[in-house]
């Protein structure tokens, strides 16, 4: 359910209402004094965002020295509420030069009545973008004497921007080259247990983009993800393609992506914003390909000494490569002495992580450079405890490679003027929680 917000209150540090608006009548205007009661006069305001007293839910949040406060009488989505609250603040903060505090309150709180009854209709959120709300609200707010940021210039249309579906770019782009650059950015996490067995493994990764385009362009973006081949295959009555498919999970869309073509064809069709933004977010849990594979042994010889020796084997091809490696090798804290072999990078033992830290500056694919260490222990008159072994942990990024094997086929770009565009992709995988029990 979304927000449904009966009222919203902007308090000082005091307590005392700033400004407030009631957009329903089933909660009473005095709504505000419990809140003061049961909550700021208690101290309790940084226990919970979220308290509920008699049949309201309150929703708060400090931003610099003013309190927004959201009180619901029925069961609202709360990571809403606090959205519509994020938004709205950076909504101010552009109407007064980036400035969000008591005395910006105070000085424009005419225009916030006017943006307050913009962007919530009946408790529902509206619009909140900024670009779009001051093409036709155009006072301008009371600027901050210590702000910077210059004022923003006017968007042209109104109109197609606030009815139409494309309100995330303006009409009148000229560009005198037209690129658009692409990056796949995945983050790997994985759990080893001791023996080499997979406990947990998944690919969490990103599609940004940043578009240099003229005019309205209308993109198309082809994946080999498996659903988008089968559906391609039955609108075009031919069998599928050979070769590798993934199955993406959780799968989160840009708000330019049209989801209805989305939903019917399994394809990427959307008109982009101007610039750099998040095209799509996704997860992989099944056929993750794993680009290190860590090989530990660690031998206790008596209460003083140790014996480390850690083989990194690169799965990936071998012309690809992966920059700053980074492998940490935990030790006990009783470490006194330390002596390394390393066939490749440097090595050295770190007391503040008490671990024993292997850097790579550059680490080919599908070679398998090995570290051991000496390592001498303090001897103490105490009993001594079983040492519980933390993972070994390792900090990666490789160009060019997806550990989830995704790959663009193709990103076609249209536009009526029918100008030639340079379409730019590039793929980074990098260490999430990489861990492997040693």
């Amino acid at each position: 359910m979304p927000v449904a917000a009966s009222a919203i209150y902007f308090l000082n540090l005091r307590g005392d209402v700033l400004i407030n608006r009631l957009y329903r009548d089933d909660v009473g205007g005095n709504m505000v004094d419990a809140f003061r009661t049961h909550i700021m006069q208690t101290k309790e305001l940084g226990t919970c965002p979220v308290r509920q007293i008699g049949g309201c839910s309150f929703f708060y949040m400090r931003i610099s020295n003013v309190y927004i406060v959201i009180v619901v009488s029925s069961n609202a989505n709360v990571a809403c509420a606090f959205k519509f609250v994020v938004e709205a603040v950076a909504l101010f903060k552009s109407y007064f030069g980036g400035a969000f505090d008591e005395d910006a309150i105070r000085n424009n709180f005419v225009l916030i009545y006017e943006l307050l009854d913009e962007i919530m209709d009946f408790g529902y959120p509206q619009n909140l973008s900024p670009e779009i709300l001051k093409l036709y609200i155009t006072q301008e707010g009371v600027r901050s004497p210590f702000s910077s940021k210059p004022a923003d210039k006017p968007v042209p249309n109104a109109t197609l921007q606030v009815t139409g579906a494309v309100g995330w770019r303006r009409e009148g782009l000229v560009y005198k080259k037209n690129e658009v650059f692409l990056d796949i950015v995945e983050s790997v996490n994985l759990l080893m247990s001791s023996k080499g067995s997979v406990l947990r493994c998944d690919v969490t990764g990103k599609i940004l983009m940043k578009c240099f385009l003229s005019g309205m362009p209308d993109l198309k973006l082809g994946l080999n993800d498996k659903i988008g081949l089968e559906k391609e295959s039955q609108l075009k009555s031919r069998p599928a393609k050979s070769g590798k498919t993934i199955e993406l999970d959780d799968v989160t869309f840009h708000q330019c992506v049209n989801l209805t073509r989305f939903n019917s064809e399994k394809t990427v069709s959307f008109v982009p914003p101007d610039g750099e933004f998040e095209l799509m977010k996704y997860r992989i849990t099944e056929g993750v390909n794993l680009p290190f594979r860590i090989l530990p042994t660690i031998k206790e010889l008596g209460r003083t000494r140790m014996e480390v020796n850690v083989k990194v084997k690169s799965v990936f091809g071998a012309k690809m490569f992966a920059l700053g490696v980074v492998i940490k090798i935990p030790v006990p804290k009783q470490t006194a002495k330390t002596s390394f072999q390393v066939t490749t990078g440097r090595a050295k033992y770190n007391a503040s992580m008490d671990c024993l830290v292997w850097k790579i500056r550059k680490f080919p694919g599908q070679t398998e450079p090995s570290m051991s260490a000496e390592v001498e222990l303090i001897s103490t008159m105490a009993e001594k405890k079983s040492w519980t072994r933390p993972p070994i942990q390792m900090e990666f990024q490789v160009p060019m490679f997806t550990a989830s094997g995704l790959r663009v086929r193709f990103l076609k770009v249209w536009e009526k003027s029918g100008y030639n565009t340079v379409e730019w992709v590039r793929y980074i995988t990098k260490a999430g929680s990489y861990e492997i029990r040693c």
